[in-house]
């Protein structure tokens, strides 16, 4: 049998390893190509690298803060050092135009693992203040003092989405690591092998044998045996919010921590004193940015309604700018969504929205991007004359598409907002920062940007409601994955 260089095998317990349910196609969004054959992981190959990470953990807690530093730093260099190639893979797996697969993905990957590696080092000690104790029931007066202490959680299985192959990843695996967790890695069935490749650099930056396990498949069975192994302590999933619930009541059993970041469906409140054309830049990359697959995008637009019009004839205005391309063409702006089913997906939605009464401003027709009529392509879509009621403006489509709901009083675009089952990362535009301050703080999000779409990468990030549960980055990414322990003595 000739083997296929294209194959890729498991990562377990340090080692390459033949798949036992064989591979499965990896297509590329853009041209519907085969880009490499990922393996088919068994349960029982899933329960080995569960348990080869907790043959790791008890040597890998234990190694010293700088230790752990330096593999991530190394393993950020071997990202560095393939950065060219690794972005081509990105793209091609997942579909993203080559500026967010080089800067977005790859570069944001390098990043994290950089930052993470300064994580390592931090504080996992806090003294606390000295109690003094009166003589009692409990023994003779005493003063007692305390130190609060971060221990890692223990064997984590992270399981990534595939609208980011690496900067997901990235923002579990090295928090965790650093923490001194060992980890199973589920990536998404559409776009794993970067996940591989970032496996491959933390190998060669010396991570010991099963402090890292990657394993992959297009099988429920795969997912549902990485979050219920015994071996596991620990599940840091993002995803939609409906797999998110299934996974919370399996950890509930056994009393497995979660970090868990679902779906959302952004509000954007902008009042009449706004700058609209930053509004409409920001609500614009809904469009553009992974072509709407993304949980933190403004796409239910709340515009008071004296510039409702005004502001709806420039985000139409915006979409002629919105080229819908090859994700390796100069110029491409919007790249294809992850596959087929998705692109379905979204355009049976733009359907619902107008058999609801929603007018389509812009887009709405699948665009013609090749010859062949391959890729998975979907025109950026505006929709107009919606209801909070619509199943458009309230189910998460995470897509090209945007929907405007008017509103008139402040207190009107404020319960329109909080009126969602997802909380995850809201907007609000004013020229009025005392007023945007305000309305932000009765936004019932996780977070809030306040004339801008930009995050700090030090905020902890994470939703109210069903967008999940917990919050990481920066610093918070380093709790999230770490237990508190207390110590107290006589002083």
């Amino acid at each position: 049998m000739i083997h296929d260089p294209r194959e890729q095998p498991l990562f377990i317990g340090g080692e390459w390893a033949a798949p036992e349910g064989g591979y499965y196609e990896v297509v590329d969004p853009g041209d519907e190509s085969v880009v490499g054959l990922a393996p088919e992981a068994s349960r029982r190959q899933v329960e080995q690298a569960a348990e080869a990470a907790r043959a790791a953990f008890e040597d890998w807690s234990r190694t010293s803060p700088e230790e752990r530093a330096a593999v991530l730093d190394r393993a950020a260099d071997v990202m560095q050092r393939e950065f060219e190639p690794w972005a081509r893979l990105a793209r091609a797996e997942s579909g993203a135009p080559t500026g967010i697969a080089r800067g977005m993905q790859v570069g944001v990957g390098v990043s994290r693992f950089r930052r993470y590696a300064r994580g390592a080092l931090e504080p996992v000690e806090k003294g606390l203040p000295p109690q003094v104790t009166e003589a009692g029931p409990m023994g003779r007066a005493s003063v007692l003092g305390a130190l609060e202490v971060r221990q890692p959680v223990g064997v984590v299985t992270c399981i990534t989405s595939y609208n980011n192959p690496w900067a997901n990843p990235a923002g579990k695996v090295a928090p965790a690591l650093a923490m001194g967790n060992t980890v199973v890695v589920k990536p998404a069935p559409q776009d794993p092998l970067s996940v591989y490749r970032m496996a491959e650099a933390l190998r060669e930056a010396g991570a010991p044998p099963g402090v890292v396990n990657v394993v992959s498949g297009t099988s429920v069975e795969v997912g549902e045996a990485a979050v219920d192994s015994p071996e596991v302590d620990m599940v840091s999933f993002t995803g939609s919010t409906e797999v998110g619930q299934r996974i919370a009541e399996v950890c509930g059993r056994s009393m497995k921590r979660q970090l868990m970041e679902l779906g959302g469906k952004g509000a954007a409140l902008v009042f009449e004193d706004a700058d609209l054309d930053a509004a409409v830049m920001g609500i614009g990359t809904t469009f553009s940015f992974y072509s709407g697959q993304i949980c933190t995008a403004p796409t239910r637009v709340l515009v008071q309604r004296g510039v409702h019009d005004a502001l709806l004839e420039k985000l139409a205005g915006y979409l002629s700018f919105m080229r819908v391309g090859e994700p390796g063409e100069k110029g491409t702006v919007v790249g294809p969504v992850i596959s087929a089913a998705h692109r379905d997906r979204i355009e049976s939605y733009v359907e619902l929205g107008r058999k609801e009464g929603a007018r389509v401003v812009a887009g709405g027709e699948r665009p013609a991007v090749r010859a062949d009529g391959k890729g998975f392509y979907v025109a950026p879509t505006l929709l107009a004359d919606c209801t909070n009621g619509m199943r458009v403006v309230r189910e998460e489509i995470f897509g090209p598409v945007v929907v405007v709901v008017p509103f008139d009083t402040e207190e009107e675009g404020v319960a329109l907002a909080n009126d969602s089952d997802y909380g995850l990362i809201s907007y609000v535009w004013s020229g009025d920062v005392a007023r945007a301050f305000r309305v932000a703080r009765r936004m019932r999000a996780g977070g809030v940007g306040v004339n801008t779409i930009g995050r700090n990468m030090e905020a902890p990030f994470g939703g109210f409601k069903r967008s999940g549960v917990g919050r990481d980055v920066g610093s918070y990414a380093l709790h999230a994955y770490s237990e508190i322990q207390s110590i107290v003595w006589p002083g």
